[in-house]
């Protein structure tokens, strides 16, 4: 009789798991990972910026903890050149939740000198891993769990999801540690850390996807809408943009052709690296559609520093970025 109980509870554990659909395997992972993070790391925290993936993160930290509080608090490390809608948003969506949300800038780091920037222009994009590891010695995190995928970029794709940094902050992509059977390892030393990616598997369609099946909320840049922009090495670049603080980003240039052009943000970062996409996509599901038919990759003609920085994504994260 015991063989055959065991036999029924195999056969109904089998059965439960065939009915899984794929976004119920990658939300199941990427739950069990953010476990993991809270589980062995002892302060750790989860980098919230407002854009998509990381509102993907906030839904399955919500099903991986409530409902209890979060075992970790947000942090946003802001450039201090993000579009206003985001930044509005982070901190409607932060305070929804009830979430502690910590903000470091980068301003605050040129204002320590900890940051120069090499003239007015330049894309604060990649002086963020500066800041990032200020914030992480400030509070003594031992993790920080982020929303990047393998499929965005070369770099990321050799990314374990319990990704080693070592005291100084850097990645060193041949000395990461194996994930054989899902068996994660955060054990690290004093100021040494972790950045852990519960999504590091999924792909910009199932993003979209499962904001679609989870009725996520977004900033409305996401959406199409009509916006002033110019055509600055084959890329649509939005000009003359808002900041929080006052004044504008991107400023237009003398003699340049300035048109309103209906686009969507597929990623979202600094303004000075971040391109739109011409799009009437206006709702959650014209996105799938278009992410499914497009031959062009989501970083491919959106994110300017990846086409123009000095440094590869690799030796920014050797550095210590995200």
């Amino acid at each position: 009789m015991a063989l055959i109980r065991q036999s029924t509870r195999i056969t109904q554990a089998m059965t439960q798991r065939s009915t899984l659909s794929h976004l119920d395997w990658l939300e199941a992972e990427a739950i069990h990972i953010m476990r993991e993070v809270a589980g062995q790391c002892s302060n750790p925290v989860l980098l919230f910026s407002g854009g998509k993936d990381s509102i993907c993160m906030l839904r399955l930290a919500e099903k991986a903890f409530r409902p209890g509080k979060f075992p970790f608090p947000l942090m946003h490390i802001d450039t201090g050149h993000n579009y206003k809608e985001v930044v509005a948003f982070r901190d409607k969506r932060a305070a929804e939740l009830g979430e502690r949300l910590i903000v470091r800038s980068v301003e605050d780091s040129m204002k320590r000198g900890t940051v120069v920037l090499k003239h007015e222009g330049e894309s604060r994009n990649k002086h963020q891993s500066v800041t990032l590891l200020e914030a992480i010695e400030e509070f003594g995190f031992d993790a920080c769990i982020g929303g990047a995928r393998r499929d965005e970029e070369k770099a990321r794709a050799k990314e374990r999801i319990f990704s080693f940094r070592d005291e100084f902050g850097q990645w060193d992509p041949k000395n990461q540690r194996p994930e054989l059977w899902s068996l994660y390892n955060a054990r690290s030393h004093k100021g040494e850390n972790i950045r852990a990616f519960p999504i590091s598997n999924w792909t910009e369609m199932d993003v979209w996807q499962y904001i679609e099946r989870e009725g996520l909320e977004l900033p409305s840049i996401y959406f199409a809408h009509k916006r002033p922009v110019a055509m600055r090495q084959g890329a649509i670049v939005p000009v003359n943009v808002p900041l929080v603080g006052g004044g504008v980003a991107n400023p237009s240039k003398p003699g340049e052709e300035i048109i309103d052009l209906q686009v969507r943000f597929r990623t979202v970062g600094d303004i000075s690296c971040t391109a739109p996409v011409e799009s009437d996509a206006d709702d959650v599901s014209k996105i799938v559609f278009e992410t499914a038919t497009t031959t062009i990759t989501e970083r491919g003609a959106t994110r300017l520093d990846d086409q123009t920085s000095d440094a590869s994504m690799e030796q920014r994260k050797k550095e210590g970025y995200f």
